[in-house]
């Protein structure tokens, strides 16, 4: 990476991912574009303690390591987390990946299914293809947005899903580094851009239209080389015609970074 100007967009760990650049001799530009705003309601979460125990879930679907952990400070606050271990205990889990898993084991619940890399919709779908949800209820940890993909095929297959926020995802305050690198871009002053979430892609791209600059990144994005950690954020990309030219397998910072320094060799 000697040398190489790379635009990084991620947001809670961004300043670590800069750092892991600048450290193999590239030349970070950090410009976070996601923000992550708590939207855990405590009272909501009593009452849905409250509805399980009179209607229990069969299945229970995690999906990040960071909401898991911020469900669970929430029962812990409520002071219902010993009633809420003993419902999941009664229930099928799922997990999409290793931090919802790890989450989850800190807390000692029993994990019985885990969705195969690259952790997408697909492979939970996939993990959990035998199970009979007609007529059950399944709950569901949501991200930074509704998994409709994810809420659609339960749904069809007769199930009642009921997702618990934990976080949503917004632009960040301040959006004047995503302006200076949609104008970076434009420029050709960039060698590379590392999305490590769909909701950037999307994030950036709204900046783009706000500022009219929406044909100027997606060429700029097109004559640089595009990382993207994996297909949920490959996928957006594509749906904004942007080309991608290095997709991390599998989809984890450290096999990003390497893919990345090796196609910039």
């Amino acid at each position: 990476m000697k040398g190489k100007r790379i635009a990084v967009l991620e947001a809670r760990l961004g300043r670590q991912l800069a750092e892991l650049v600048a450290q193999r001799g590239g030349v970070p530009f950090h410009a976070p574009a996601l923000a992550e705003l708590p939207d855990l309601e405590p009272a909501k979460i009593a009452a849905l303690v409250q509805s399980l125990e009179q209607r229990p879930a069969k299945l229970a679907v995690f999906q990040t390591g960071v909401g898991t952990r911020a469900l669970f400070s929430a029962t812990d606050g409520l002071g219902v987390t010993a009633r809420f271990l003993a419902l999941l205990e009664k229930s099928t889990v799922v997990v999409r990946g290793p931090k919802p898993t790890a989450a989850l084991r800190s807390r000692g619940v029993r994990i019985d299914r885990a969705a195969a890399e690259p952790f997408t919709t697909h492979e939970i779908l996939a993990a959990i293809e035998n199970l009979e949800l007609h007529g059950t209820r399944v709950i569901v940890q949501r991200y930074g947005t509704v998994n409709a993909e994810l809420e659609a095929a339960l749904a069809s297959r007769g199930a009642e899903v009921v997702e618990i926020p934990t976080y949503r995802w917004s632009l960040p305050q301040d959006t004047g580094p995503l302006a200076e690198l949609i104008g970076a871009l434009e420029r050709g002053e960039m060698d590379a851009a590392v999305f490590t979430n769909a909701e950037q892609v999307r994030n950036l791209f709204l900046v783009a239209q706000n500022i009219q600059k929406t044909e100027a990144l997606r060429d700029g994005l097109n004559a640089t080389l595009v990382a993207s950690i994996g297909p949920v954020a490959s996928a957006a990309l594509r749906d904004a015609q942007v080309k991608i030219g290095v997709e991390a397998r599998p989809p984890k910072l450290g096999a990003l970074l390497s893919a990345l320094e090796a196609a910039l060799a």
